[in-house]
């Protein structure tokens, strides 16, 4: 289950985000062609990734902020990115262009100073946009719990998009990371579950000055928990039967 759009529309053009998103893919394309080598790779991780080890020595606080333009393959870019895409115009909407870019910034460092608390010695490179998405992601909770979702969802032949809440979705997510953050091992590598979960958590803190500013609980009676606005309209998705 992962969402695939929502029916909150931006009211002016999200230039942060989709700055952000086209930093993001370019940065990844010249790794993509320019460290051909193993040991190009590493040397360009060790310099740049967030390396838990080197950061609890004092070493390399820049990394805090370049690993989160960092991915470690296609489909950890495009799934970070579609996720940005989806929530983040809503927050630069409300917030503004520079603000917007200040939160997703401290919302990446944060989440990475969380990972690095839950194992300060790891030398297991942490990269990745999923820590700020995240915070985004908690702020979006915040701002318009009830906005509608649209969701892809696949199990086995049985697949189809309907619309859910953004809470039953963002709630889900973070519980996830959190089940995943207690109870998986990632001392080999994997997932960044507390990143995830920091993140989450340190974006719904940072909007909560916006949301006190809108009024609070009267801003969710006045919107019923959603867009302030009309929200947009899409054609019901036609997905052929898979037959047997």
């Amino acid at each position: 289950m992962f969402p695939i759009r929502d029916h909150n529309p931006s009211q002016r053009t999200p230039y942060v985000t989709l700055s952000l998103i086209a930093l993001n893919v370019v940065i990844f394309l010249a790794g993509f062609a320019l460290l051909q080598t193993d040991r190009a790779l590493s040397m360009f991780y060790y310099d740049y990734a967030l390396l838990p080890f080197r950061l609890s020595d004092g070493e390399n606080p820049m990394s805090l902020i370049t690993s989160i333009f960092l991915h470690g393959g296609f489909m950890h870019l495009a799934g970070n990115m579609l996720f940005l895409w989806i929530f983040g115009d809503n927050l630069e909407d409300e917030m503004g262009h520079f603000p917007f870019l200040i939160f997703y910034l401290l919302c990446g460092i944060g989440a990475s100073l969380a990972q690095v608390a839950t194992d300060p010695t790891s030398q297991i490179p942490t990269v990745g946009a999923s820590g700020a998405i995240a915070g985004v992601m908690g702020g979006y909770l915040l701002l318009y719990p009830k906005a509608r979702v649209d969701i892809f969802v696949f199990f086995i032949v049985f697949f189809r998009v309907f619309p859910i809440p953004a809470w039953i979705m963002l709630c889900l997510w973070f519980g996830i990371q959190l089940f995943g953050g207690i109870n998986v091992d990632t001392s080999a590598g994997g997932v960044a579950y507390w990143a995830h979960a920091g993140g989450f958590v340190i974006g719904f803190l940072g909007t909560l000055p916006l949301w006190l500013k809108r009024g609070g609980t009267v801003y969710w009676h006045q919107t019923h928990g959603r867009p302030p606005h009309p929200e947009a309209q899409y054609r019901r998705s036609n997905i052929p039967t898979v037959r047997r």
